[in-house]
Protein backbone atom coordinates (compact mmCIF):
# COMPACT_ATOMS: atom_id res chain seq x y z
CA UNK A 1 0.00 0.00 0.00
CA UNK A 2 1.20 3.32 -1.36
CA UNK A 3 1.06 5.98 1.91
CA UNK A 4 1.52 9.60 1.39
CA UNK A 5 1.65 12.07 4.49
CA UNK A 6 0.10 15.38 3.09
CA UNK A 7 1.05 19.06 4.56
CA UNK A 8 -1.68 21.57 4.51
CA UNK A 9 -0.20 25.22 3.86
CA UNK A 10 -3.30 27.41 5.36
CA UNK A 11 -3.37 31.07 4.34
CA UNK A 12 -3.22 32.36 7.58
CA UNK A 13 -5.71 34.51 9.25
CA UNK A 14 -5.94 37.64 11.86
CA UNK A 15 -9.65 37.01 11.87
CA UNK A 16 -11.68 35.67 14.48
CA UNK A 17 -15.40 34.80 14.74
CA UNK A 18 -16.76 36.89 17.65
CA UNK A 19 -19.54 34.55 18.31
CA UNK A 20 -17.37 31.58 18.16
CA UNK A 21 -14.71 32.66 20.02
CA UNK A 22 -17.59 33.57 23.05
CA UNK A 23 -18.99 29.79 22.31
CA UNK A 24 -15.30 28.55 22.73
CA UNK A 25 -14.44 30.47 26.14
CA UNK A 26 -18.14 29.27 27.77
CA UNK A 27 -17.50 25.47 26.39
CA UNK A 28 -13.94 26.04 28.03
CA UNK A 29 -15.37 26.95 31.25
CA UNK A 30 -17.82 24.87 31.57
CA UNK A 31 -16.02 21.70 30.57
CA UNK A 32 -18.67 20.64 27.83
CA UNK A 33 -17.09 17.62 25.70
CA UNK A 34 -16.36 18.77 21.89
CA UNK A 35 -18.31 16.51 19.30
CA UNK A 36 -16.73 16.81 15.68
CA UNK A 37 -17.59 15.22 12.69
CA UNK A 38 -17.64 14.24 9.27
CA UNK A 39 -18.91 17.04 7.14
CA UNK A 40 -18.85 15.06 3.67
CA UNK A 41 -20.85 15.71 0.65
CA UNK A 42 -22.19 12.31 0.63
CA UNK A 43 -25.54 11.11 2.06
CA UNK A 44 -22.78 9.24 5.00
CA UNK A 45 -21.79 12.34 5.75
CA UNK A 46 -24.71 14.18 6.40
CA UNK A 47 -26.15 11.48 8.55
CA UNK A 48 -23.06 11.64 10.42
CA UNK A 49 -22.93 15.56 10.52
CA UNK A 50 -26.82 15.21 11.78
CA UNK A 51 -26.23 12.96 14.16
CA UNK A 52 -23.35 14.62 15.60
CA UNK A 53 -25.65 17.53 15.79
CA UNK A 54 -27.99 15.37 18.38
CA UNK A 55 -25.42 14.48 20.60
CA UNK A 56 -24.70 17.83 20.61
CA UNK A 57 -27.88 18.29 22.70
CA UNK A 58 -26.97 16.38 25.36
CA UNK A 59 -25.25 17.41 27.99
CA UNK A 60 -22.34 17.54 28.59
CA UNK A 61 -21.67 17.56 24.54
CA UNK A 62 -21.53 20.71 22.53
CA UNK A 63 -20.74 20.77 18.52
CA UNK A 64 -17.63 22.31 18.04
CA UNK A 65 -16.46 24.01 14.47
CA UNK A 66 -13.73 21.57 12.62
CA UNK A 67 -12.87 24.73 10.04
CA UNK A 68 -11.56 26.65 13.06
CA UNK A 69 -9.96 24.25 14.60
CA UNK A 70 -7.94 23.30 11.52
CA UNK A 71 -7.62 26.88 10.62
CA UNK A 72 -7.60 29.20 13.18
CA UNK A 73 -5.02 27.46 15.66
CA UNK A 74 -5.29 30.09 17.89
CA UNK A 75 -9.11 30.36 18.54
CA UNK A 76 -10.89 29.89 21.37
CA UNK A 77 -12.54 26.75 19.63
CA UNK A 78 -9.36 25.37 18.86
CA UNK A 79 -8.12 26.14 22.37
CA UNK A 80 -11.17 24.45 23.50
CA UNK A 81 -10.90 21.37 21.25
CA UNK A 82 -6.96 20.79 21.54
CA UNK A 83 -7.86 21.59 25.53
CA UNK A 84 -10.76 19.01 26.08
CA UNK A 85 -9.95 15.81 28.39
CA UNK A 86 -12.37 14.37 25.82
CA UNK A 87 -13.10 14.66 22.03
CA UNK A 88 -15.89 12.89 20.00
CA UNK A 89 -15.91 11.87 16.57
CA UNK A 90 -18.61 10.76 14.04
CA UNK A 91 -17.05 10.07 10.93
CA UNK A 92 -19.08 8.98 8.05
CA UNK A 93 -17.33 6.15 6.25
CA UNK A 94 -14.85 3.64 6.79
CA UNK A 95 -12.14 6.35 5.14
CA UNK A 96 -12.41 8.21 8.88
CA UNK A 97 -11.24 10.80 7.21
CA UNK A 98 -11.35 13.49 9.92
CA UNK A 99 -10.55 10.41 12.47
CA UNK A 100 -6.97 10.55 10.21
CA UNK A 101 -6.86 13.57 10.76
CA UNK A 102 -7.61 14.42 14.71
CA UNK A 103 -5.04 11.41 15.13
CA UNK A 104 -2.43 13.74 14.35
CA UNK A 105 -4.19 16.62 16.79
CA UNK A 106 -5.56 15.16 19.74
CA UNK A 107 -3.77 12.09 21.94
CA UNK A 108 -5.36 8.59 21.45
CA UNK A 109 -6.95 8.74 24.88
CA UNK A 110 -8.46 11.75 24.37
CA UNK A 111 -10.61 10.47 20.57
CA UNK A 112 -13.37 8.69 20.79
CA UNK A 113 -14.33 8.00 17.40
CA UNK A 114 -17.22 6.40 15.45
CA UNK A 115 -18.03 5.33 12.25
CA UNK A 116 -21.52 6.05 11.80
CA UNK A 117 -21.62 3.71 8.60
CA UNK A 118 -20.37 0.43 10.31
CA UNK A 119 -23.48 0.82 12.47
CA UNK A 120 -26.14 1.25 10.43
CA UNK A 121 -24.40 -0.10 6.85
CA UNK A 122 -26.98 1.13 4.35
CA UNK A 123 -26.75 3.85 1.19
CA UNK A 124 -22.76 2.08 0.02
CA UNK A 125 -24.22 2.70 -3.45
CA UNK A 126 -25.27 6.29 -3.22
CA UNK A 127 -23.60 9.37 -3.11
CA UNK A 128 -26.00 12.55 -3.51
CA UNK A 129 -27.92 13.24 -0.19
CA UNK A 130 -31.48 13.50 -2.53
CA UNK A 131 -31.10 9.79 -3.12
CA UNK A 132 -32.89 9.10 0.70
CA UNK A 133 -36.20 10.32 1.69
CA UNK A 134 -35.77 13.27 4.20
CA UNK A 135 -37.58 11.43 7.14
CA UNK A 136 -34.53 8.60 6.05
CA UNK A 137 -31.97 10.53 6.66
CA UNK A 138 -33.46 11.99 9.81
CA UNK A 139 -34.31 8.15 11.24
CA UNK A 140 -31.16 7.17 10.73
CA UNK A 141 -28.73 10.04 11.94
CA UNK A 142 -31.39 9.72 15.45
CA UNK A 143 -30.42 5.68 15.81
CA UNK A 144 -26.96 6.64 15.10
CA UNK A 145 -26.93 9.50 17.53
CA UNK A 146 -28.48 6.93 20.35
CA UNK A 147 -25.62 4.91 19.59
CA UNK A 148 -23.14 6.89 19.97
CA UNK A 149 -24.66 8.44 23.58
CA UNK A 150 -24.98 4.51 24.26
CA UNK A 151 -21.07 4.11 23.56
CA UNK A 152 -20.38 7.48 25.51
CA UNK A 153 -22.47 6.41 28.24
CA UNK A 154 -20.94 2.72 28.30
CA UNK A 155 -17.24 4.49 28.17
CA UNK A 156 -17.96 6.50 31.14
CA UNK A 157 -19.21 3.29 33.38
CA UNK A 158 -16.59 1.05 32.21
CA UNK A 159 -14.01 3.88 32.80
Amino acid sequence: MHQTNHTLDITPTSGHCAIGEAYGETNITEGKVPVLSCEGACIRGEIARRAANRVAQEAPYRRACHGELFAVPDSAMARWVLGAPQVVLIDGCFLRCHGRILERMIPADRLVQFDALSHYKRYTDRFDIDSVPEGEIDATARNVANWVLDGLRGQSAAG
